[in-house]
Order: C-alpha cells, then sequence, then structure tokens
C-alpha cells in the first residue's frame, strides 16, 4: 500500500532495481500519481525523475518532455526540494529533451532551438561550461543536414565538462561523424575503446557495436562484426529503446547474407513493430527491417511466414510492403518538419545497398532458411592500429600487460621486431635496457608454453627473471622464478621443442616432489617479504606501467598483483600434481591443491584482487578431466561469476570454453554452444591471439550435431580444420576433417565427404601424418568411393590401406577389415581375381585376429556380388561364401556377447534365399527365407523390420516360383498387419502392393529380382 511518503519513497527504490522495460515504466506512472497526493515536493520530484528516465530508456520520447516541464515549473517554484542530486539531473536532462523532441516530426524545429536556447540560459545562470549545448546544436545539425561543418567543430573543439555526455557516447558520436564522411577505417578507430571495453555506459558498447557491423564489413573484418553481432544483439534484443540499433542489426544480417538470422530476430522483437513512442528510432528500425525483407523477397521467399506486427500472420512481401509504405511516410514527415531532405536520403541509401559478400558470413547460429552453402575461409584477425612511435607502442604494451590484457602480444612481437633489428639503440626514457629484454622474453617465454614447449618455455621464463634482476625489479622477477618453477611440473610425453627430446617432465622432479614444493615455499616467503616491505622501489624503476582505463585494477595494487600471482603459481603446480595423478589422486596431494587455492582465494579478496580470486577454474578442470562434471559445472559457473565481477573480461574466454565442454558431456549441447560463440566473440574482439579458436570451433562443432543444427557445424569443423593448417597442427585438421567428412555422410553428402577425405590423403604431405589418422581416412574414403559408384578407387584406396596396415605388429583385426573391404570393393570393379585374393587375405588374417561379424558379412556380400555378376552360373561360387558364412556363425559361442547370432543365422538363410531363387531352385529357396524369418523373429523387435522383408522374399518365391499364390497372399496379408501393429508403415505399405500385385493374378515364374524394399538386410 501507498499510504505514506516512506511507502512511496521504498516502492521508488524497489523499481529502480528493475530493468527498464514495460514494468518498470508502468510502476514509475503509478508511483508519480501516488507521490502527488502527499505534500513533499522532494518526493514528487524523485517519483518524476524516476519517470522520466523509464520513459527515455523505453524509447517514450513523446512523453518525456512532458515530464521534463513538470519538473522545471517544480524547479522554479519550491527549488529548495531539489537535492544537489536532482539539481544536477535537471541540468544533465535538458539534453534528454532535445534529443526526445528531435524523434517527433510534428515537433516544429524552432521548438527545439527554443529549449536548446533554454538550456544555454539555465548553463550559464549556474556558471556550467557550454560545451554540451554546442553538441545538442551539432546533433540538430546531422540531423537536418543544416550547417554540419560548422557545428561540428564547435562541438568537438570545446572542453567536455561534468555535463558532457559520457566518454563512450561522445566518443560514438565523433566517429559517426567520421563515417558519415566515409571514413570507415577512422571511424572504427575512434570507436575501438568503446568496442573493447575501455570506456562504456548504460548503451554502450551495444550501440556502437551495431553502428560498427557495416563499416567492418565494408572493410572486410568479418571476424570483428561478427563478434559484434553476436554479443552486441544480445544486449539489445527486445529493448524498445534499442529500436534504431534493431535496425542496424536487421541491415548487418541482409549485407552479410544472414537473412535467416534477421527473420530469427524479427520473431524474437515483434513487440517492437508497437513501439511508437520514438518514430526516429523507429525509422531506423523500419528500415534495416525493409533492407532485409527485400532481400529476403529477391532471395525467392516473398511467402515465407516472418515475425511483424502481433495481431496477425504475415508473409515476407507483404510486411515489406508494410514497412516500406510507413518508412516512406515517416521519412517525408521528417523531412517537412526539417525542410532538408537528409532524413530521407540516408534512408534512400540504406535501402539501395546490396551484400557486402560474395558467401553468407558464418555465424554459427542455427538458422531456419538456411540452404546448402559453401563453406567461406575464416577471415583473419583484424590488424591492430599501434602507436607508430617505439616509446609510444612500448607504454602501450605495458600498460595492457599490467591487467593481463591478451591484446599486448601483436603489440610485443612489433618490438620484439624493432629491438632486433641492426642499428637498434634503446630508449632510456623506457627504463633500463634489460627491463624490455625482460618483458619480451617473458612474452616469448608465455608463446612457448600456450604451444606446450615446455622446456623452452621455461628457459624463456628463467632467463626473464635474471633479466628483472639485472633491472632492478624484485617483484617481476620473483614472478617469473614461480612460473618457472610452476610450469616444470607440466608433462608433455614427447620432444616439447627444437632442444631435444623431452622426457616427459622438467628435471625438477616428479610434480609433486618435495624440493619442488620447498622452492614454491621460498618464493612464497621472499613475496610475503616483500609485501610486507610495501616497497616503493617499483614506483621508481617503473614497475607499476598504470592500469587500462575503467578496467585494470586500482593504482597502487600491482604489488598485491604480483604476491598473489606467486600464490596463483603454487596453484597451478598443485593442479599439475594432482593430473599426473590420474584417477587415484593420494589424499595428500588433494589437500594441498585445496589449501593452496583457498589461501589464494582468500588474499585476493583479502587485497581486492577480484580477478585473483579465479582457483576455481583449476578445480573445475581437475573435477572435468575426472569424468566429474557435475561437480565442474557448478565450480567453472562461480568462476565466471567472479571474473565477470573483476573488471576484465578477457580472462572469461578460456573459462567458458571448458564449461561448454562439461556442458557437452552433461548434455547440454545449447548452452554449451551459446558458451562457445561468447568465447570466440571475446576472443576476437580483445585479440587474444594465444586463445584455442580451432579447438573452439571444433567443439562447436560437435555442439551443432547434438542440437541439430546441423549446417552450422559443417561450417565449424570446416573452420576448425582450415585454422589447424594455419597453426602448422597437420594432425588436428586431419582429424577435424575426419569429424566433418563424417557428418557429411550422415547428412548424406556423399560426394561432398569424399572430396573433403581426398584432400587429406591426396599429397605427399599425408605422409607425415599420424598413421591411424591416416588409415581411418584412407578407410572412411574407400567407404565413400565405394558408395558413389567408384569401386575401383575405392579399391585401391583399401589395398593401400591393407598395405600400409599389414606392416603395422598390432595390425591384428584391422587388417581382417581391410582386406574384406577392399575384395567387396574389387568385385564390382570387375577386379575379380585380386577380389579372390583379397578375400582369402581377409580370411587369412580372421585366423590370427578374429573378427566374426565382418567376415560373415564380407561372405554374403561376395555370395550378392557373385550372382549379380555371373547369373545363375555363379550359383555354387555364391554358395561355398555362404558355407564361409554358416562355418564362421557355428564357431562363435552362443554366449559371445559381441556376435548378435539371430542376425547372423537371418543373414545368411537370407542370403542363400535369394541366391537358390535367382537359379530358379525355387523349392530349396522357400526353406532357407522360412528360416531367414524365424531367425530374425528371434531377435524381437530389433528383427522386426528384417523379418518383414524375409516375408516378402518367401512370398515372392512361393508365389511367382511355386504358383502357390493364395499361400503367398495369406502369407503376406499377416505380415502387413504385423507391421501395422508394430507401426512399420512403410514396410506394411509395400508388403501390402506386393500382395495385390499376386492376387491380381502375376503369377508369372520368373526369378526374384536382388532388391531390398523394405529393410537393410544387408549391412
Amino acid at each position: 500500500m501507498l499510504e505514506t511518503p516512506e511507502a512511496v519513497l521504498d516502492a521508488l527504490r524497489e523499481n529502480d532495481d528493475r530493468p527498464y522495460g514495460l514494468h518498470r515504466t508502468v510502476t514509475a506512472e503509478e508511483l508519480a500519481e501516488a507521490a502527488e497526493a502527499f505534500e513533499d515536493a522532494g518526493l514528487l520530484v524523485t517519483a518524476l525523475l524516476e519517470l522520466m528516465a523509464a520513459y527515455e530508456f523505453t524509447g517514450e520520447h513523446r512523453k518525456s518532455p512532458v515530464v521534463f516541464a513538470r519538473l522545471l515549473k517544480l524547479h522554479e517554484s519550491t527549488p529548495d526540494a531539489f537535492s544537489e542530486w536532482a539539481e544536477h539531473q535537471i541540468h544533465w536532462r535538458f539534453k534528454w529533451v532535445t534529443t526526445s523532441l528531435l524523434q517527433v516530426p510534428d515537433m516544429p524545429l524552432t521548438t527545439v532551438h527554443g529549449w536548446i536556447d533554454r538550456m544555454r540560459e539555465r548553463y550559464e545562470d549556474a556558471g556550467h561550461g557550454l560545451q554540451p549545448v554546442a553538441a545538442m546544436r551539432y546533433h540538430v545539425a546531422r540531423h537536418t543536414g543544416d550547417g554540419v561543418p560548422g557545428a561540428y567543430d564547435l562541438w568537438a573543439t570545446r572542453t567536455r565538462t561534468d555535463l558532457s555526455d559520457c566518454e563512450a557516447c561522445e566518443t560514438r558520436h565523433h566517429a559517426l561523424h567520421q563515417a558519415d564522411a566515409g571514413d570507415d577505417t577512422g571511424a572504427l578507430d575512434t570507436l575501438r575503446p568503446v568496442l573493447d571495453g575501455a570506456v562504456g555506459c548504460s548503451d554502450e558498447p551495444q550501440t556502437s557495436q551495431a553502428h560498427a557491423l557495416l563499416p567492418l564489413l565494408r572493410l572486410g573484418r568479418t571476424d570483428e562484426a561478427r563478434s559484434h553481432h553476436l554479443t552486441g544483439y544480445r544486449k539489445i534484443r527486445g529493448r524498445t529503446g534499442m529500436q534504431e540499433e534493431l535496425g542496424l542489426h536487421l541491415e548487418f544480417c541482409a549485407l552479410s547474407r544472414n537473412t535467416a538470422r534477421g527473420v530469427e530476430i524479427l520473431a524474437e522483437n515483434r513487440p517492437l513493430f508497437e513501439a511508437t513512442g520514438a518514430p526516429l528510432a523507429r525509422l531506423g528500425f523500419l528500415t534495416g527491417t525493409e533492407v532485409l525483407l527485400a532481400r529476403l523477397v529477391e532471395e525467392g521467399h516473398a511467402r515465407t511466414p516472418v515475425g511483424g506486427p502481433p495481431g496477425r500472420n504475415r508473409t515476407a512481401g507483404e510486411l515489406l510492403a508494410e514497412v516500406r509504405e510507413e518508412g516512406d511516410r515517416l521519412a517525408a514527415a521528417f523531412d517537412t518538419r526539417n525542410g532538408t531532405t537528409a532524413v530521407g536520403d540516408a534512408r534512400r541509401l540504406r535501402v539501395a545497398r546490396r551484400p557486402l559478400l560474395d558467401e553468407p558470413l558464418p555465424l554459427g547460429l542455427r538458422t531456419v532458411l538456411t540452404g546448402p552453402a559453401a563453406v567461406p575461409a575464416p577471415a583473419a584477425a583484424p590488424a591492430r592500429e599501434m602507436p607508430e612511435d617505439f616509446a609510444a607502442l612500448v607504454r602501450e604494451a605495458r600498460r595492457m600487460a599490467a591487467v593481463g590484457h591478451p591484446g599486448d602480444t601483436p603489440l610485443w612481437d612489433r618490438i620484439a621486431e624493432a629491438a632486433a633489428a641492426d642499428g637498434y639503440r634503446h630508449d632510456d626514457t623506457l627504463g633500463p635496457e634489460q627491463r624490455l629484454r625482460a618483458e619480451l622474453a617473458e612474452q616469448r617465454a608465455h608463446t612457448l608454453h600456450a604451444e606446450d614447449r615446455d622446456r623452452a618455455a621455461r628457459t624463456a621464463m628463467e632467463e626473464t627473471a635474471e633479466l628483472y634482476e639485472a633491472a632492478r625489479m624484485p617483484w617481476h622477477a620473483l614472478v617469473a622464478r614461480a612460473r618457472a618453477l610452476s610450469w616444470a611440473v607440466v608433462t608433455t610425453g614427447a620432444a616439447d621443442d627444437e632442444d631435444g627430446p623431452g622426457d616427459g617432465r622438467a628435471a625438477a622432479g616428479p610434480p609433486d616432489s618435495p624440493e619442488l614444493r620447498a622452492a614454491l615455499d621460498a618464493l612464497l616467503r621472499e613475496a610475503e617479504r616483500l609485501l610486507e616491505q610495501r616497497t616503493a622501489a617499483h614506483d621508481a624503476t617503473g614497475d607499476d606501467p598504470g592500469p587500462l582505463p575503467a578496467t585494470g585494477p586500482a593504482p597502487g595494487s600491482a604489488t598485491a598483483e604480483k604476491y598473489l600471482t606467486v600464490l596463483h603459481c603454487r596453484v597451478f603446480a598443485a593442479y599439475h600434481a594432482l593430473l599426473a595423478s590420474a584417477l587415484e589422486i593420494p589424499a595428500p596431494v588433494r589437500e594441498r591443491f585445496e589449501a593452496s587455492r583457498a589461501t589464494l582465494h582468500t588474499e585476493a579478496g583479502r587485497l581486492g584482487v577480484a580477478h585473483q580470486r579465479g582457483a576455481r577454474v583449476f578445480a573445475g578442470d581437475v573435477a572435468a578431466r575426472l569424468g566429474e562434471h557435475a561437480v565442474a559445472e557448478p565450480e567453472l559457473r562461480a568462476a565466471l561469476e567472479e571474473i565477470d565481477g573483476s573488471g576484465r573480461p578477457w580472462r572469461g574466454t578460456r573459462v567458458r570454453a571448458l564449461l561448454a565442454q562439461v556442458l557437452l558431456a552433461l548434455g547440454k549441447p545449447g548452452e554449451a554452444a551459446s558458451l562457445l560463440h561468447r568465447a570466440l566473440a571475446e576472443a576476437v574482439r580483445y585479440e587474444d591471439a594465444l586463445f584455442p579458436m580451432a579447438p573452439t570451433y571444433l567443439l562447436l562443432g560437435h555442439a551443432g550435431t547434438h542440437t541439430g543444427d546441423l549446417a552450422g557445424a559443417v561450417r565449424h569443423f570446416s573452420e576448425a580444420a582450415t585454422r589447424f593448417d594455419r597453426a602448422g597442427e597437420p594432425d588436428d585438421a586431419a582429424d577435424a576433417r575426419l569429424q566433418l567428412a563424417d557428418l557429411l555422410v550422415r547428412t548424406g553428402r556423399q560426394a561432398d565427404a569424399v572430396a573433403v577425405l581426398e584432400s587429406v590423403v591426396g599429397d605427399e604431405s599425408a605422409a607425415g601424418l599420424d598413421r591411424r589418422l591416416l588409415a581411418q581416412a584412407r578407410l572412411t574414403l574407400g567407404r565413400g568411393l565405394r558408395e558413389l559408384g567408384e569401386h575401383l578407387p575405392a579399391a585401391e584406396e583399401f589395398l593401400r590401406l591393407a598395405d600400409t596396415v599389414a606392416s603395422w605388429e598390432d595390425a591384428g583385426a584391422t587388417l581382417t577389415l581391410v582386406a574384406a573391404e577392399a575384395a567387396t570393393a574389387l568385385a564390382p570393379a570387375g577386379r575379380w581375381e585380386a577380389a579372390r585374393a583379397a578375400y582369402a587375405r581377409a580370411f587369412a588374417a580372421h585366423a590370427e585376429a578374429p573378427d566374426p561379424p565382418m567376415l560373415l558379412e564380407t561372405a554374403c556380400e561376395f555370395a550378392r556380388l557373385t550372382m549379380a555378376a555371373r547369373g545363375a552360373e555363379g550359383t555354387e561360387e555364391a554358395l561355398r561364401h555362404l558355407a564361409d558364412a554358416d562355418t564362421l556363425r557355428t564357431a562363435v559361442p552362443e554366449d559371445d556377447e559381441d556376435f548378435v547370432h539371430w542376425f547372423a543365422a537371418g543373414s545368411v538363410h537370407y542370403r542363400r534365399s535369394r541366391v537358390l531363387a535367382e537359379a530358379e531352385r525355387f523349392a530349396e529357396a522357400l526353406p532357407e527365407a522360412e528360416q531367414a524369418v524365424a531367425a530374425f523373429d528371434s531377435g524381437g523387435a530389433d528383427g522386426e523390420e528384417r523379418r518383414a522383408e524375409a516375408v516378402r522374399i518367401a512370398a515372392l518365391v512361393e508365389g511367382r516360383g511355386l504358383g502357390r499364390t493364395q499361400a503367398a497372399v495369406t502369407r503376406l496379408t499377416e505380415a502387413a498387419a504385423r507391421c501395422e501393429r508394430a507401426r512399420l508403415h512403410e514396410a506394411a505399405e509395400i508388403l501390402t502392393a506386393v500382395r495385390d500385385d499376386l492376387a491380381a493374378g502375376d503369377t508369372l515364374r520368373r526369378p526374384v529380382q536382388p532388391t531390398n524394399n523394405v529393410g537393410p538386410t544387408d549391412r
């Protein structure tokens, strides 16, 4: 109940916690009305300010100035009712009124200018600077197209004040001015601090992300465009106050050839069609919608249902006509009000744009209208604009490195090139040269570590420590020594760099050795001593290069960060000791790990360094590796929450990817895919050159296969393979292509799969692949070629594979398999002599490494191929192969769980009945068919479809071969009814058709054709 001022005030506080939207706006209206009932001007001021904000941030620009007018009257009549904050808001919100009035075409420009004049008077009376007033005049000029250069200069050359728009919003307006002039590159350079998250506000970076989309596409920076679309759209989805930005995302979808994605966005934002409080923003939304729908219609989808205004369904063509008519009308209204053609010209420019890409930009999102599309090569990561001045370059790299921003890597690479060049002379203003050399060694060590070149990484980090010591930077040296020691526990099990063969672990000893723990403990004691001293030496040596604006730690926290990094290294070492223990983790090892991460968590909280409280990631990773995914999930989610609150969002990319792996294992592929998309988007945005992009795309491919987004999965597997190629990881690239080929086969794109696999095995570089990977590629390729009817090339692949496998010490069943595959490929290719040799080779291999199911299938298939090639002349040979199959079958014990006896028996009897029928030995064929029926019947539900096919053959033999039509009809009638009960409707239809054919009198005695119209009896 709102019966007291206190109750209203409490309700206002509660409403302030709600997100902007209809609920908050309606509540704000009710509270403003309730506040009027009390003789408390201060309460009414607060309520009206809340109401005005609700209108402003939900796009109700027709209503916002009305509320402000009431506030001004209160300010004039009862100035004492305005607190210092409310007084500031009055001056601040003059800007809102100007922009709101510009949104409404029936508001005369004279009224808009009048409000700006009134704003100037208020600012002058209060002693405020006039830069915000100049900004408002520029916004009017840009909107009308009248006097833009002069208005911009007047605004841009004035000093910012405390009433100026926030830095992020002003940065956006500067960038938009450059974009209007055709300078996309300059505009994006200007926007970089906003897009990178260095500066922001409630509207940023999502507003700038929307405006950056087309410039990025025009410049070919598609990875960034994808990133900003994926992340930016999520932040504005469904927000009526972001109509213009929604329109830009729709336009982006059209111009990047992702119309299906645009249709999905329309469906998700249908309520925006009813938001009419901001006509200018609505015009932006309608224009973006028109660009999308026009493209959709051009693509032949005019009759496709799309999400439009609620109330009735519309097709793309119908909605296009509606939005075009309203858009033209609104643009004309603005131009009439303004006395210029600026708004209409801008609209006409947008609707005339054509797609900017030759192929759809892969967004990795499932779309309902996606058709077969070529897989585009992944776009290169955007090149960072670096300072030309060397000293400025070093300072920028240090600034980013101080907060762990991954975008410092390309800067250090440029610095390393310059420092290694002939004639390099160190600039003493950058501090001692040893410091710069140490920083470069440290960067090199991190890169080597990311590449799993552990020994070289440790050596480089030890060199780093020595150089920091020489530069008299004890904290940096201490951290470097701690990192080198913690890396000593990492095992690789193989040669890890060019320095020589790896022995699997560092010379420091086993991962959990007392010596290693003692060394790390000694470094921690040294760190504690330095922390207690709070030495000021780091300031004199430039130890703290300062944080990134709005995202780094508070000045003076560098010492604490170094101390916590030493603690982090102890956790890292304990973590790897845990991993080295495999599934049997000794209690002391686990206890040390838990104790070390608890210490880091506590100390990070005590010192106020939120991003270092991330030791949960290690616990989550350990649980995931042990298969304890239900334990890993909450740990990783908690780690992400801590990272999100730390001000260093780039630290979350790898955690999201790890959590996605866990979610995939837990059967949550949809959420996993969302996390992977975000991880990739953030890795691009923050220029994380060391982020494992290729494995993440591979995971996305798996997620897509589980969510049913098969087209997206194809794109992701393709991109993963290409990125593995670029990273010089041929085995991983081949594995990605094998998975891609498997997916293509499962989606019926056999020819595409064959082309992919041929690229794996088709040149000399294939010889360097892992032998089992190459063997699997050849096996899959051979099968694919055989499916395409290219039997001889298939056989050649199988024979190459057989020769390769024969040299393996553990060839075993693999050789049996390959020889059998070769036999069944050579026969239809007409190479019968080679086929029989391969057949014999398969049985010989089976004697050494038994594979009864494979050989039984081969024997049955060889019988079929023999009859197909030789007809009745091949009957005896075919029956010998089936005798081989019987020998194999009867030799397998009944209790062998890897062998399905009913299936084997049914398959042999079925094939023998077909062979005998083709030889017109009908009296012998019918009992074999009936035995096949009985065998499949014993398989229960699993054998039902195969039973139906065996009944079909029995009926044809009986009716057409033996002339017993009525018996065959009865057999088929009963079998069809049984199929209906088993819900095998297609099988029932086939059996019914055969029955009707026989009943019609077609009793001609002819051979049964070797077809299989009911089920896959030949595996």
